[in-house]
């Protein structure tokens, strides 16, 4: 062989060692990154109630967000992502706001909060660098304000009226009955109940508010027929939020018929009977780690958890305009065991998601209903659609 073929020999050699080592070489290793997540926990006391109705668990939201942490590092892991959660339980709205102050502080820009309405609005004055998400409020007019730092995954008091309105139309259940209590969460669900009636053709034939102030567990039997005498229904739609008379309202009614709303066939984010699309492992994983049933609340904070890990795992940073942003696309769908891949909404960035119809023991439906359709996603047939909302956050930045 030539002393030139042999050098070039030589040469095509060593290149190839060369690309060979460089093809071998394993791929950076990821860059450690830990996510920190602020839980801003605020229920006010009802108020003495008129009926024996059993309370809400006081870590109602906590120990859900709690969950999801758990979730959120067995996945992380092998990104090297390391998630914690640091908590604020407050018994008044000061100490509510000098403990998300105190996390602000401290470097924290993602808080899932279960708060009410006024004192979320407040959080996101205080904080408008913060992304808060939604776990605790159903108020609509939170999700008409446009607040640009807040995700709702909590479902709005439309979207669970829209969803029970939708299972009566297919069951022809279209007369109501109509009984409001007297406070303002109550009327403001009664609202949402008289929107679904105009959307999906139902006829409310009697709307009664309830003004009563005794304790209905000695004489529902003999007053509750009376009070429900009014022309016929097929239905009695009930507004009960703290649970003062409706839970006597069933077996009661003047006309045998099914009782639904706040109690009786109940439109809800999560509920126990819940168990197909893999929720009964979820509900399993919960019960083991808070020792009772998982709620809306539970769930609202779990998958709000959950939806900001989503978004730190495919953008491998913890920035809030960057997580917001991708969260308020549909590229980040995410599973919540209802069967279809949830999402937040680009105009009011309330979170898409199928609502179940329950009643204690049993899950009697889940809404969207078939049949109700929509151009782009059916479980935009629930709650405000981008027609109807003057919101556009996906245009807005924080």
């Amino acid at each position: 062989m030539r002393p030139l073929a042999i050098r070039t020999l030589f040469s095509l050699m060593a290149l190839g060692g060369v690309l060979t080592s460089v093809q071998a070489a394993p791929p950076p290793a990821p860059a450690p990154l830990e996510v920190r997540i602020g839980y801003l926990g605020y229920r006010p006391d009802p108020g003495p109630l008129l009926s024996n109705v059993i309370p809400e668990p006081a870590d109602a939201g906590l120990r859900g967000a709690e969950l999801a942490i758990t979730d959120s590092n067995t996945t992380g892991r092998f990104l090297k992502h390391s998630y914690s959660l640091e908590a604020v339980n407050a018994e008044d709205p000061q100490a509510l706001l000098a403990g998300a102050r105190r996390l602000y502080e401290a470097g924290l820009r993602l808080m899932v909060v279960n708060a009410p309405a006024q004192e979320l609005r407040q959080l996101a004055e205080a904080f408008p660098d913060a992304l808060l998400m939604n776990a605790g409020s159903a108020d609509d007019a939170l999700r008409q304000a446009c607040l640009p730092n807040v995700l709702h995954t909590l479902p709005s008091r439309n979207m669970l009226a829209d969803a029970l309105g939708q299972f009566l139309a297919a069951r022809r259940w279209n007369r109501w009955l109509l009984i409001v209590g007297s406070t303002p969460e109550d009327q403001a669900y009664a609202a949402a109940l008289k929107r679904a009636a105009k959307r999906f053709g139902h006829r409310i034939v009697a709307e009664k508010p309830w003004t009563f102030d005794n304790d209905q567990r000695r004489t529902a039997q003999a007053e509750m027929p009376l009070f429900t005498q009014t022309a016929e229904y097929d239905v009695v739609l009930v507004a009960d939020e703290r649970g003062d008379f409706g839970e006597y309202v069933p077996y009661q009614t003047w006309y045998p018929r099914p009782v639904a709303g706040t109690q009786g066939l109940t439109p809800t984010g999560w509920h126990k009977t819940v168990e197909t699309y893999g929720a009964a492992q979820l509900q399993n994983r919960f019960e083991a780690h808070a020792g009772r049933w998982m709620n809306d609340r539970d769930f609202a904070a779990w998958i709000a958890v959950r939806s900001l890990a989503a978004a730190v795992t495919r953008l491998r940073t913890t920035d809030v305009t960057e997580l917001r942003a991708l969260s308020l696309t549909d590229q980040l769908p995410l599973d919540g065991f209802k069967g279809r891949k949830l999402s937040f909404r680009p105009w009011d960035g309330q979170l898409r998601q199928p609502i179940p119809l329950v009643h204690p023991r049993a899950l009697v439906s889940t809404s969207p209903q078939e049949g109700f359709l929509h151009p782009t996603s059916e479980l935009d047939t629930l709650g405000l659609d981008a027609p109807e909302s003057r919101c556009r956050l996906s245009e807005v930045g924080l």
